[in-house]
């Protein structure tokens, strides 16, 4: 009698167990359209032993190819047409996200909405603390996985500038000394 070492079927069951977990460890790598193809094709010739020919388990290996391929593309296993992706560094800039462990100038992590696959990111701040749970801003994304931040309440624009300026202006008339509530009136 064969050992069960000698299998074809028990080699593929574990070709395809040892994809599956090399894509545990390199995420988007695409080792688990094969894995899942070789480990399905395995214990289908292990159940049922007539299927362990070397043409039938081929075919089987590219149905179980096709579906897994099929799946992994389609049916958006990682959650979302690309955002399972790791943005480059360019595209972080503008993003926003949260503090998950103070940041300072010299250290910290940030949690980005949208960051890709692992969201999490090494921060730093251009000027003093940011305590954690604080909302904030990729201003430098730096390359690599290092971001500079700055809290959302503390960045200021046009518009913020803009719409400060009008709030301040709460009598009615605006810079010209003209009263907006009776323009406002006439139209």
């Amino acid at each position: 009698m064969a050992s069960p070492f000698d299998s074809l079927a028990l080699l593929l069951v574990l070709a395809g167990a040892a994809l599956a977990f090399a894509e545990a460890l390199i995420p988007g790598a695409h080792f688990i359209v094969l894995g899942i193809a070789l480990l399905l094709t395995g214990l289908l010739a292990l159940a049922f032993p007539p299927l362990a020919q070397p043409f039938v388990l081929a075919f089987l290996v590219l149905a179980f190819g096709g579906l897994a391929f099929y799946g992994y593309r389609h049916l958006d296993i990682y959650g979302g047409k690309g955002s399972g992706r790791t943005k480059d560094s360019d595209s972080l800039k503008g993003t926003t996200g949260h503090v998950t462990e103070r940041v300072t100038r010299s250290g910290g992590q940030v949690k980005l909405d949208g960051g890709g696959f692992s969201p999490y990111f090494a921060a730093r701040s251009m000027d003093g603390e940011i305590p954690e749970g604080t909302e904030v801003m990729v201003i430098d994304p730096g390359g690599g996985n290092v971001v500079t931040v700055e809290p959302i309440d503390f960045i200021e624009d046009a518009i913020d500038r803009e719409l400060a300026r009008e709030r301040a202006n709460t009598d009615g008339t605006n810079t010209e000394g003209t009263n907006t509530e009776r323009e406002t009136e006439e139209l």
